[in-house]
């Protein structure tokens, strides 16, 4: 295999490694989500929705919570990979965060908090977004669908660490993929209403 094809491949599956608390608390937040709206019902000066019935505090507390738990095993896991990979942007974190498992693990938790949250509250934008362009709950809005999240979870991110250009574009091009895809696959399974 060329070797530039095997980099690329081996780049691919860190952005997605390193992505995955985004994507599970997303997910997560989904699957467990229901109960109360985050906007408790209530409208904006436009008559609309500020959120609407799909972002809820369940919602969106367990997708959190997700995203800190993947963090933390992957911090267990594969120790300071991320470290050693992306340069943590604030030196402060950096001398908190480095050398012993403990460390490792709380840089994990640290990764997965910014990472979960910026999915999720991503998502609550792109639902904002909808709202204001009197956009029906479940009905789609191609890129807005796949990317909400993954720009809100790169942006907490990069708070805590430097995320080189190419991987973003790569974390981004792999998102839209990834994330029709596992609709597609739970439209099958009967998990969802709609493929997209």
């Amino acid at each position: 295999m060329d070797s530039s094809i095997f980099s690329v491949l081996i780049l691919s599956a860190y952005a997605i490694y390193f992505m995955l608390p985004a994507y599970l608390a997303n997910a997560g937040a989904l699957t467990f989500g229901g109960g109360t709206p985050l906007d408790f019902g209530r409208s904006l000066n436009d008559g609309r929705r500020i959120f609407g019935d799909g972002v809820t505090w369940k919602g969106t507390i367990i997708g959190i919570l997700i995203g800190i738990g993947i963090g933390l095993l992957q911090g267990a896991i594969t120790g300071n990979m991320v470290h050693d990979l992306l340069m943590l942007g604030n030196p402060g974190i950096a001398s908190l965060v480095q050398g012993t498992i403990t460390s490792n693990v709380l840089q994990g938790a640290l990764l997965g908090l910014v990472l979960g949250s910026g999915a999720i509250i991503g998502d609550a934008c792109g639902s904002f977004i909808k709202r204001r362009f009197k956009v029906e709950r479940g009905r789609p809005v191609p890129f807005m669908d796949q990317l909400d999240f993954v720009v809100g979870a790169l942006l907490f991110a990069s708070l805590v660490v430097t995320i080189p250009f190419a991987l973003i574009i790569l974390i981004i091009i792999i998102s839209i993929f990834l994330h029709l895809g596992t609709n597609i696959i739970a439209y099958l399974l009967g998990m969802k209403n709609v493929w997209y």
